[in-house]
């Protein structure tokens, strides 16, 4: 991110004035896990993603240790359309057989997870990109005969990204599973962020996507919930202001906050520079959620 190429001309005395306001969270994150994960649909815009390989190097640089788990689902449906093949989808899962489960597996362990690490590479940071079939990672067993070679999560060893970061690398995962057999599934990238998270007890899990977050009313957009705790979710799903797409995306954080994590976000991908904005300034993006905001401190 070039300053000096803003189209709103700043002074030395501004610029020194962010970087001033930004200090009290570079510290408070030095040091510290947090897992991004990056959804398919904010994946769409090149100058957005851009973007954000700029944040997450910029954050690693700062001593944030990132941790990139990212899905794919729209350049997989791009790609079976390609070979003919149609996308078909069970309560918002992609039925997976064995044809579709290989062309998964080259989309999101191949092109776009290389491509993300090429992208944080040129940017100036240290990227490896590795799969949860590397070391057995994620293991799965099928969630549905339904879906095909769809996975449901019943381990993650976290031990391959912790020793990447102990290297100073950036951890790009992509979210396949296997099981015992060597069977391969597809794993929801959502559920794998808030198991990686919650295994490696992160501060933070932030979740882009293609959505600004909670809505009070889903038809303002400027209605969004800064911010939930689990009592309060209860009472939005019982009063389905929590519906349709966003039950499981919310379901995966209130997952990631019980397996440990302090606070997980919901964040819009498509909004530049979505990640400096809620990590490091007071304004913050999105919706979080946390376990109780009465018992946190910081909010």
């Amino acid at each position: 991110m070039d300053i000096n190429n803003l189209p709103i001309k700043i002074t030395n005395a501004q610029r020194a004035e962010v970087l001033t306001q930004a200090l009290p969270y570079i510290r408070k994150y030095n040091g510290k896990v947090v897992v991004i994960k990056y959804g398919g649909n904010a994946m769409i815009n090149e100058q957005l993603k851009e973007q954000v390989m700029e944040d997450i190097v910029l954050l690693h640089l700062i001593g944030v240790k990132v941790v990139l788990v990212h899905g794919g689902g729209p350049e997989i449906t791009d790609t079976l359309k390609k070979i003919g093949k149609e996308s078909v989808f069970v309560d918002g899962l992609r039925v997976t057989d064995e044809e579709t489960i290989g062309v998964v597996q080259m989309v999101l362990a191949g092109k776009i997870n290389k491509s993300l690490v090429n992208k944080l590479q040129i940017n100036g940071g240290k990227a490896i990109g590795i799969s949860g079939l590397d070391g057995h990672m994620i293991e799965a067993e099928m969630k549905d005969a339904r879906l095909g070679y769809v996975g449901k999560i019943t381990n993650v060893d976290v031990k391959p990204i912790c020793d990447l970061l102990e290297k100073d690398y950036i951890p790009v995962v992509s979210t396949i599973g296997c099981d015992k057999e060597g069977n391969v599934y597809n794993i929801n990238a959502d559920t794998a962020a808030a198991y990686i998270a919650g295994g490696m007890s992160a501060s933070r899990l932030i979740t882009m996507t293609d959505i600004e977050g909670i809505l009070m009313d889903k038809n303002d957009r400027s209605s969004i919930i800064p911010c939930i705790d689990l009592k309060m979710a209860d009472k939005l799903f019982k009063h389905e202001i929590i519906s349709g797409g966003m039950i499981p995306k919310v379901e995966c954080c209130i997952d990631a906050i019980h397996k440990g994590v302090k606070k997980v976000t919901i964040l819009d991908g498509r909004v530049p520079h979505a990640l400096l904005i809620e990590m490091l300034t007071n304004e913050g993006a999105g919706t979080m959620v946390v376990k109780d905001m009465d018992e946190d401190d910081e909010l």
